[in-house]
């Protein structure tokens, strides 16, 4: 028994090779109806596979308020390539202090993002028997939906559900849920272009060519990630998704109005307080380690709420699976040598998905 349940997963969590733990997670895990199911069953309480250690949950009192504010930059002419000089500092700023920032006015129409939300709303809230034909943990399916990626790694499930669509050059629109499959399309079409733009900023703020990112593949792959996060009778005893970093190179964020991200900056949890219309933009890992350490790939977490529910859509633009990545040739120098060995993007990938989601970042496996 032991020797089997090792291979779930690298993360150090004794309580995988618990039985009753592994019993309760498989019976939550076959009924195909994730965290929705348990809501529609009228629980009154959260089941304990989703319940935070004691430990954590005592050193969350000791947070304190903050007054920090996650930077908000207004892109009014990112669509027609105009990169002014105070906009581009804005990004390197907000991209070397924070990892992450707000765009607004960013070119992609207020219907398209209301369209996608509702899209994903309507997926989550179909019959069951629909959903299930979705329901999947095999990460080389395009398409799959299913209740944490992690779930059977993790010290603790989070009160969320996913629908994973991978982008690939051809994506057969069939493949998609009919619910969401129109408003998907459109909304990839869109945020694809946004992509390309927010590269070519996060070049100049690196004072790079414009198409330097874009030229080392950094738009070339992408996977978008539409969460739904009910709302939950317990909210202070679980999260919505544990404190993590990203893997890839950037990830651009749309959320609904329930106010539940959060960002740790200089040791606070800072909310970011949804704008209507607006993209929360954050750096990734593998960003991380091509800038030397200039741009910062940061940890974030969503907190569980009584309202709900709270509807996400994170596009990660993963990188080229041909490129080989190292820090920028034009980052380093005598005094501040590469800090990162060379990465194999389907190497990198492979380790994120083998970790539970609050395991430790990647970053320090590939420091030099």
């Amino acid at each position: 028994m032991k020797k089997k349940m090792s291979m779930i997963g690298t993360g150090d969590f004794s309580a995988k090779l618990d039985p009753e733990r592994m019993k309760e997670l498989k019976a939550f895990d076959d009924t195909n109806a994730g965290v929705k199911g348990l809501v529609d069953a009228k629980l009154a309480t959260i089941p304990k596979i989703f319940v935070r250690p004691p430990e954590e949950l005592a050193e969350e009192l000791k947070s304190g308020q903050t007054d920090y504010k996650v930077p908000i930059i207004d892109l009014s002419d990112i669509h027609k390539g105009n990169f002014s000089k105070e906009i581009i500092e804005e990004v390197r700023f907000a991209s070397e202090k924070w990892g992450f920032f707000q765009v607004v006015n960013h070119g992609i129409p207020s219907t398209v993002l209301d369209e996608m939300i509702d899209g994903v709303r309507l997926f989550n809230e179909e019959e069951l028997q629909v959903k299930k034909k979705f329901y999947s943990r095999d990460h080389l399916k395009k398409v799959r939906f299913n209740s944490n990626y992690d779930l059977y790694k993790s010290r603790f499930a989070n009160w969320r559900d996913t629908l994973t669509i991978s982008v690939p050059h051809q994506l057969d629109p069939e493949e998609l849920p009919a619910t969401c499959r129109k408003a998907t399309l459109e909304y990839i079409k869109h945020i694809k272009i946004l992509g390309e733009h927010l590269f070519e900023l996060l070049s100049e703020a690196l004072g790079l060519k414009v198409d330097h990112l874009r030229k080392l593949g950094c738009a070339d792959g992408s996977t978008i990630v539409c969460h739904y996060y009910p709302a939950c009778p317990n909210p202070e005893l679980t999260l919505g998704a544990s404190k993590h970093s990203d893997p890839g190179t950037l990830t651009v964020l749309l959320q609904s109005q329930i106010c539940s991200l959060q960002v740790l900056h200089e040791g606070e949890w800072v909310n970011v307080h949804p704008i209507p219309g607006a993209l929360v933009i954050n750096i990734g890992d593998l960003l991380q380690i091509i800038s030397n350490d200039r741009l910062k790939s940061v940890e974030h977490r969503v907190i569980a709420r009584h309202e709900g529910p709270r509807i996400s859509v994170a596009c990660f633009f993963t990188g080229s699976s041909s490129m080989m990545y190292s820090p920028i040739k034009e980052l380093t120098s005598e005094n501040d040598p590469a800090r990162y060995r060379e990465v194999v993007l389907s190497e990198y990938i492979s380790r994120f998905m083998s970790l539970s989601l609050d395991d430790k970042s990647s970053l320090d496996h590939y420091k030099q």
